[in-house]
């Protein structure tokens, strides 16, 4: 096995800030080489004092928190890295019903949920989905990450000769779950109806099963699916779809059943995905959908039959979450983010780059992911943890910071914040000219 070149290893080390986390993707040879190099980059970045990533946080994820750098410096920050959009993670009601489920069940689960890893807690939680989504026909599919849903239920639905339809911005785990099935891969333009449709009269021609996938809210963008029309033209072609709601579902929608709802397609979807660690505050996910599909789905998805069922604590949690989210502290939680969401992009706009941002995943665009190490270091140190994302998660030169607005943020934490990402916008020279 052969060595890094002790040159390449300085260079890394001279010059940490011109390379990029894509850099170390690929390596066509035989050696650890990458993986070698990866690591004296990071160790780099810790010793320059500029490595803000994997920070320690030693308590909930609130709206304002203290977290410690991989050295142990401390921080007081703001928290918009956290998805918690209605801080039901740590509601006492919540937490109290994990410690019920946990002290009556125990810590796991200790087998796959189609051999003995079935709790009653677990038709606890299913049955709480059914009542909150409130369609007759549906039936519930656990799994124990949003990821593994759509891992899961894409590569169960699709077999080889069947074709997967997506939007070109669609989360790494429905592109996996579409590699994974083993089906045809497609994609059109981001809720480009025309796109689609083009896409669609290739594909559909009456003797393989196509599946359209779509989000209801799309993470890196924070932009709402045009799942209306996606709905409208599958029905008319004969294709099903699923709709990934992680970022909407029990937030968007008079309910807070999704963009499916807000947009009335919630009867009309195939296979509605979701999962528990965005507004539900915890982990884990779920199919909805026709009974007979997922009763199928339990029995093929092969990272569902081949794991451990979700542990009992969580899902006790859920079902608590579920009971709150049905109640006047749901809605008001839900009128509470929106007006959040709205309040901080107001103090924004006109003066940075909201792309084509409408929901409570803002972002704000800086462009050249070498700018990445030293911004993320900034607004931390003066006060602001957020989410960036950079190529391959975006495009190239298109890298973004990503802030996720909770009900629970208070109107001073927002104006703070937004100082900091103008100061940032400054510094950094990505203010709108």
């Amino acid at each position: 096995m052969s060595t890094v070149d002790e040159t390449l290893v300085k260079h890394v080390h001279d010059h940490y800030a011109e390379y990029t986390y894509d850099m170390f993707m690929m390596n066509m040879s035989p050696d650890l080489e990458e993986m070698q190099l990866f690591a004296e980059w990071a160790d780099t970045l810790k010793e320059k004092k500029i490595y803000s990533f994997e920070a320690v946080r030693p308590s909930a994820q609130k709206t304002e928190i203290d977290l410690a750098r991989d050295n142990g410096e401390p921080m007081h920050i703001i928290n918009l890295s956290s998805y918690n959009y209605l801080g039901f993670s740590y509601h006492p009601d919540v937490i109290k019903a994990a410690q019920d489920a946990v002290g009556k069940y125990g810590l796991g689960a200790s087998s796959s949920p189609v051999i003995s890893g079935t709790y009653k807690i677990h038709k606890e939680l299913e049955t709480a989905l059914e009542k909150f989504f409130d369609l007759p026909d549906r039936g519930v599919s656990l799994f124990t990450s949003g990821y593994s849903v759509n891992l899961g239920a894409i590569s169960a639905f699709i077999k080889p000769g069947n074709h997967v339809v997506m939007d070109m911005a669609s989360h790494m785990s429905i592109v996996e779950g579409a590699r994974l099935s083993g089906g045809e891969v497609h994609y059109f333009k981001h809720n480009d109806m025309a796109s689609l449709e083009e896409v669609l009269k290739k594909t559909c021609d009456g003797f393989a099963r196509v599946l359209v996938c779509v989000e209801g809210i799309y993470s890196g963008d924070g932009d709402i699916g045009n799942l209306k029309d996606v709905v409208r033209l599958a029905k008319q072609y004969g294709a099903f779809t699923l709709v990934d709601e992680a970022h909407s579902a029990m937030v968007a929608g008079e309910n807070g059943r999704g963009v499916c709802e807000e947009q009335g397609v919630l009867e009309d979807v195939d296979l509605y995905v979701m999962t528990f660690s965005k507004a539900f505050g915890g982990v884990g996910g779920a199919v909805y959908a026709k009974k007979e599909i997922c009763k199928y789905i339990n029995w093929y998805a092969r990272c569902r039959m081949f794991s451990c069922a979700l542990d009992p604590a969580v899902t006790g949690g859920m079902v608590k979450v579920i009971e709150l989210a049905m109640t006047e502290i749901g809605k008001e939680r839900r009128k509470r983010l929106k007006t959040n969401a709205a309040f901080f992009r107001s103090l924004l706009k006109g003066k940075v780059n909201l792309g084509i941002s409408e929901s409570w995943v803002v972002i704000v665009n800086f462009g050249s992911e070498s700018k990445t190490l030293e911004l993320n270091d900034y607004l931390q140190r003066t006060g602001l943890d957020t989410s960036i994302i950079q190529f391959p998660a975006v495009p190239k030169n298109d890298a973004r910071i990503r802030m996720f607005i909770t009900s629970e943020h208070t109107e001073a934490q927002l104006k703070k914040a937004a100082e900091i990402i103008l100061g940032a916008a400054k510094k950094f020279d990505f203010l709108k000219k």
